[in-house]
């Protein structure tokens, strides 16, 4: 019987393979409802075998019709692919949460592979690459227009071995940079005490996210047994794992519905409730989430927003709310289909698609985010996708404004203003008894506005 697994992280490597067969659609169109179906699958095999034969010089089969499932699946929404043998292989690698490579989350957007974020405490991160870089070449040799695993390949390698990595970011010069490939082990879940607060930081969702969490945070507690409150980080955590979310949100809910999912039928619907039981035993949480927390992350920011559990502050969230479920093909022999499957849905019956979680205190961590903010609606999300699954019931993603808080001038540089912030929720008692700051200005915005009313207002060139 074949297994399947539930993925919802945000990183999508695309690959594809398979076998193709050629069926006579004269022979079926009369005798089945699907004959236009028949006469494509005979259009394909035309084209593939006029390639074979008249292609300027000799071709892969094989790769041609990867190429073909790669684009057909990819062609649905950004979540959705075929993965060949070796990919599904690579794919369950990442999941149990120990693989080889840089320790990158990535994507593809236009035929460029772009960063979703980089994990914690990997070669990527120490490079100090960062959410929304885009990765052009690799070694000196061009990556664009490469599907996400081709690119992929090309930086995974043996431990030990340097990897150049050419990177384009907005508002720089494209540069190189030199990481040395390790086995990645990366800890989805560690913790720190700050004062009387503990922070639990979780990167990712793997098959070992769940025991972690609770591992760090009993670690803490017994360091401090009076701390007052818990922040749990999700930020720039690119998902992973549906089982692992509502393992993790579980720890803090004493029962009731953590997720739901809903496929194409609206009567196929599966919820996910927390048993009793929380860890920290009530302690006061608030939640720090910003543009890369995603799917997963994101059903554990809602499930505890939604359940009064938990207050948020930072940014929107990506906007990933489909559930995507791994299906072998031949145990596995012949690689496996990842499909988009369902919508999930918060408690409050949110769906999250495209709009985000938006937080209860919006809060920037830099006063260049800020900017970053007020200038793009859907600069880093999953909106910025062109064939992104809809929003459903008609929501849209908050267009560009300037967040409700930034660094003012007074604060260290050198200190995690979210956290900062995060912290005086908990001393205050909640968002609503917290100070508020003085917006930042958004000067770039206002530029911004100013030109395109005076691009309408102009004339038309002759």
């Amino acid at each position: 019987m074949m297994k399947k697994y539930l993925l919802i992280g945000v990183s999508a490597f695309v690959l594809g393979a398979g076998s193709m067969a050629y069926v006579s659609q004269h022979a079926m169109a009369a005798a089945t409802p699907h004959a236009n179906t028949y006469r494509m699958l005979g259009l394909f095999g035309d084209v593939l075998d006029i390639t074979e034969r008249q292609y300027v010089t000799p071709v892969d089969d094989t790769k041609l019709i990867h190429a073909a499932l790669d684009g057909m699946l990819s062609s649905l929404d950004p979540h959705s692919s075929y993965l060949d043998p070796e990919g599904f292989d690579d794919m369950r690698d990442q999941t149990r949460g120990e693989y080889g490579g840089l320790g990158l989350e990535v994507t593809t957007e236009d035929g460029v592979v772009k960063v979703i974020s980089p994990m914690d405490d990997t070669p990527a991160a120490k490079a100090g690459l960062k959410p929304g870089d885009y990765i052009t070449a690799v070694n000196g040799e061009s990556v664009l227009g490469l599907s996400v695993n081709d690119a992929v390949k090309q930086m995974r390698g043996k431990p030990g071995e340097t990897v150049s990595l050419t990177i384009a970011r907005e508002k720089s010069d494209p540069f190189d940079v030199k990481l040395v490939r390790e086995v990645i082990k990366p800890k989805s879940a560690t913790a720190k005490l700050e004062g009387d607060y503990g922070v639990l930081r979780i990167a990712s969702f793997n098959e070992k996210t769940t025991d972690e969490a609770q591992a760090a945070f009993a670690a803490i507690h017994a360091k401090n047994p009076k701390m007052k409150g818990l922040i749990l980080d999700l930020r720039r955590n690119p998902g992973g794992l549906l089982d692992q979310a509502v393992g993790v949100s579980d720890l803090f809910l004493e029962g009731g519905e953590i997720v739901s999912q809903r496929g194409r039928d609206p009567r196929d619907v599966e919820r996910y409730n927390a048993r009793p039981g929380d860890i920290t035993g009530g302690l006061p949480m608030v939640v720090l989430i910003d543009s890369g927390t995603a799917s997963a992350a994101e059903i554990v920011a809602g499930a505890l927003q939604d359940r009064k559990r938990a207050e948020l502050v930072g940014l929107t969230s990506f906007g990933k709310g489909s559930v995507q479920t791994v299906i072998p093909l031949r145990g596995g022999m012949d690689g496996a289909l990842k499909l988009t499957t369902a919508r999930y849905y918060t408690p409050s019956g949110r769906s999250i698609q495209k709009t985000g979680i938006e937080p209860d205190l919006e809060v920037a961590a830099t006063k260049e985010e800020a900017q970053a903010v007020a200038n793009r609606a859907f600069g880093f999300s999953e909106a910025s996708f062109k064939n992104a699954l809809n929003a459903d019931e008609g929501k849209i993603r908050k267009g560009a404004h300037t967040p409700a808080e930034a660094p003012p001038e007074t604060f260290d540089g050198k200190k995690d203003f979210q956290l900062a912030r995060a912290e005086d929720v908990l001393r205050y008692g909640s968002v609503a008894a917290t100070p508020k700051l003085p917006k930042p200005t958004a000067h770039m915005a206002e530029i911004l506005s100013k030109a395109k009313v005076a691009e309408v207002k102009a004339p038309t060139p002759k």
